[in-house]
C-alpha cells in the first residue's frame, strides 16, 4: 500500500501556489464562457494561459488523457473531452482544471451555468457547492476521511440527490493523484485519520438523480446512467489543526462571472 506523502510548510505553500494558478486559470474561462463558445477553444486558452505563467498543464497527457481541461457538460460526470460542439444556453458544464509549478501540482474543478438553467439544475449547483463546504469543515486534524465523505452524501442525500461513488478525491501535491483517498461517502469515525501535513483534493461529484454512473468506450468520459445533469466542484485543501486551509479558492471565477453580469 502506498504511502501518505506528509507535505512541510514550504511544500503546502509552493502546492498553494499551484492551486492558485489553477484558480486563475479557471477564472480566464469564466471570463469568456457562454451560448455560442466551443468547448476546444476554453482549452486552447486555458493551456496557454497556464504556460504563459509558468505551469505545465498537468492533465495533458496524463495517463493518454488528450486535452489540458476535462470538459463535462450536463449529464457526464467527469473527464469529458473538450470539442468543437457550441455551448447552448441552459447548459451546465463542469470544467476540472490542474497544473504542474515547481514541480507540485494544484487541483481544482468549477460547474458553470451556461445563460438560464432551470431551478432544479440551480439546487443541483448550490448544493454541491455546499459538500464541498462541508467536506472541507472536516478536513482537519484528528477527524478521519469517513467524515468528510458522511458530511458530502448525508447533505446531498438529504436534498434528493445521488452520490457517484465509482470516482473519488485524492492526495495531491507531487503527485496529482496520491493516497488517501477521499470518497464523497462514508461513515463517520472510519477511514485515514487526518493529520497536518496532509494535501487533499476534496471533490464531491453530484447527480440531479440516480447516483449511477457509466464509462464511455472513450477510456475518459463519465456520465449518469439516467441521463440527468452531474455537478462537481472541487478545492485543494491542506488538512491543519482546527479549521482547513483551502489552498485554491472560486473567488477569481466568481468575480469573473459578477463583472460579466453587469
Amino acid at each position: 500500500m502506498a504511502k501518505i506523502h506528509f507535505k512541510s510548510a514550504d511544500e503546502i505553500e509552493l502546492i498553494r501556489k499551484s492551486a492558485q494558478l489553477v484558480s486563475k486559470t479557471l477564472a480566464e474561462v469564466a471570463k469568456v464562457i457562454g451560448p455560442g463558445v466551443k468547448t476546444a477553444s476554453l482549452n486552447k486558452m486555458a493551456e496557454e494561459f497556464i504556460r504563459d505563467n509558468g505551469g505545465v498543464p498537468a492533465f495533458l497527457n496524463y495517463h493518454g488523457f488528450p486535452y489540458s481541461l476535462c470538459i463535462s457538460p450536463n449529464d457526464q460526470v467527469v473527464h469529458g473531452f473538450p470539442n468543437e460542439k457550441e455551448l447552448q444556453d441552459g447548459d451546465i458544464i463542469s470544467i476540472d482544471c490542474g497544473v504542474i509549478l515547481n514541480k507540485f501540482y494544484g487541483d481544482s474543478a468549477y460547474t458553470f451555468a451556461i445563460g438560464e438553467v432551470s431551478e432544479e439544475t440551480q439546487k443541483l449547483l448550490r448544493v454541491t457547492q455546499e459538500c464541498l463546504r462541508l467536506g472541507i469543515e472536516k478536513a482537519v486534524t484528528g477527524m478521519r476521511v469517513g467524515d468528510i465523505g458522511f458530511a458530502v452524501q448525508d447533505h446531498a442525500e438529504r436534498c434528493g440527490f445521488g452520490v457517484v461513488k465509482e470516482l473519488v478525491g485524492h492526495g495531491v501535491g507531487l503527485q496529482l493523484h496520491e493516497k488517501p483517498e477521499v470518497p464523497n461517502y462514508g461513515k463517520r469515525g472510519s477511514g485515514v485519520k487526518l493529520e497536518e501535513g496532509m494535501v487533499i483534493a476534496i471533490e464531491p461529484m453530484i447527480n440531479a438523480g440516480r447516483a449511477g454512473v457509466k464509462f464511455w468506450n472513450d477510456g475518459w468520459t463519465v456520465s449518469t446512467t439516467d441521463g440527468k445533469p452531474s455537478a462537481h466542484f472541487e478545492h485543494t485543501v491542506a488538512v491543519k489543526k482546527g479549521r482547513a486551509d483551502v489552498l485554491s479558492t472560486f473567488s477569481y471565477i466568481e468575480d469573473a462571472l459578477a463583472a460579466k453580469a453587469l
